[in-house]
């Protein structure tokens, strides 16, 4: 029987076998110069987490992993529920 996974979870939240090996190798792939500060990160990520658009972790706006999108510094929510920095 599979198991029914929440539509509007952050991946890590889903899927946290496969956010281990594959989005945190990502993000730390992130040049620091890059990267959102952590507090930017997690406000950004808490806001994703109440979204409509949040899809299994993806953004169904723009397509973006949001956990990867909120790490960069200079990135933007496409419905601008977030600003950078």
């Amino acid at each position: 029987m599979e198991t029914t996974r929440c539509k509007r979870c952050l991946l890590r939240e889903a899927f946290p076998a496969d956010y281990q090996k594959y989005v945190l190798s990502l993000l730390q792939k992130i040049r620091p110069a890059d990267r959102a500060e952590q507090t930017c990160y997690d406000r950004r990520l808490a806001i994703c987490g109440q979204c409509d658009q949040l899809n299994h972790g993806t953004c169904m706006g723009c397509g973006c992993l949001v956990e990867l999108r909120a790490a960069y510094r200079k990135e933007k929510c496409p419905f601008r529920r977030w600003e950078n920095g």
